[in-house]
């Protein structure tokens, strides 16, 4: 009793009224008890090896489990055209620091696969282009980032200090096919909205840049690319007005077993408020306060602290 007591960290009084207890719910002597001390009894052995049989098989399920589950410690994120680079960045480091126990795995995800990849576990955090609401999963908008749009150096609009969908309605706007690409929905709001036409690209960002260099088009990239990313021969220039901003969401799933997915949400959501707190507006620079966007726009949801 007394080294049962020891292993379970809890008074021996404690293990011998549960003990009697369970004798009890029985109806079955399983110690005999004298000035000795205590000992099975017969019906008590006989019971014992019945039940280590199921205990030591309820252990093996475990250890499989276990074997079967490599990624028990390890967070699956998905990133789907997620701008604000820098502020997932300094997410990732400080959420390391917190919990270094916990390893992080980074893969891209199409953007018709969002949904689907979290519903069926492949990730445990997606991070995408807002999307509205999540069927099934949680979701949430953590950060918003101006977009800019990669001009030729030689191009009339380079002086301005800020432009407009409808300032570029003459050009085609290069995009990226696959995973490099902007999803479709913000796509499709820019075209309606006067925009520039969206031509669909067999390349990747760094060829759709050197088109851009030659002047075929320009592209568009969030503020943190912007930010540091120079590109000879073309300018990034911010945008204004409608569709000018990226809000990037979180979707999960509450029922997602591992802690580490409600803490790295937490996180978010609290960065998420200290990083949109207004700054002095520094007219066309990345990072800026957006052009006509509200402070109460910039502010993601109320901040929450999670275990």
């Amino acid at each position: 009793m007394r080294q049962a007591a020891r292993a379970l960290r809890v008074q021996e009084s404690s293990v011998s009224r549960n003990v009697v207890k369970l004798e009890q719910q029985l109806d079955i002597q399983l110690f005999e008890r004298d000035v000795r001390g205590v000992r099975l009894t017969k019906t008590g052995r006989a019971w014992i090896e019945i039940v280590r049989a199921h205990y030591d098989g309820l252990l093996d399920a475990f250890a499989e489990r276990v074997r079967d589950n490599k990624d028990a410690k390890t967070l699956r994120i998905g990133l789907c055209w997620a701008t604000g680079g820098e502020f997932l960045k300094r997410l990732i480091e400080h959420f390391g620091k917190l919990y270094p126990d916990v390893s992080l795995t980074i893969e891209d995800v199409p953007s018709g696969q969002c949904l689907s990849a979290i519903r069926r576990r492949r990730f445990d955090l997606v991070f995408t282009h807002h999307i509205g609401t999540a069927k099934f999963c949680s979701s949430e908008v953590f950060w918003q980032e101006r977009l800019f749009v990669l001009l030729p150096s030689c191009h009339s609009l380079v002086e301005r200090p800020v432009l407009r969908w409808s300032d570029l309605a003459d050009m085609p706007l290069l995009v990226p096919v696959g995973l490099e690409g902007p999803p479709s929905d913000l796509l499709e709001r820019i075209a309606a909205g006067g925009g520039p036409a969206v031509h669909t690209c067999r390349a990747n960002r760094a060829t759709v840049i050197f088109q851009v260099q030659l002047g075929q088009g320009i592209t568009l990239a969030g503020a943190s690319y912007a930010r540091k990313i120079a590109i000879d021969s073309a300018r990034w220039k911010p945008l204004g007005g409608k569709n000018s901003v990226s809000s990037i969401s979180g979707i999960w799933l509450e029922s997602n077993p591992k802690r580490a997915v409600l803490r790295f949400v937490g996180l978010a959501k609290n960065m998420g408020v200290a990083s949109q707190r207004p700054r002095a507006p520094t007219n066309g620079t990345p990072g800026a306060m957006p052009d006509g966007m509200s402070r109460t726009e910039r502010r993601p949801s109320r901040p929450i602290l999670r275990d």
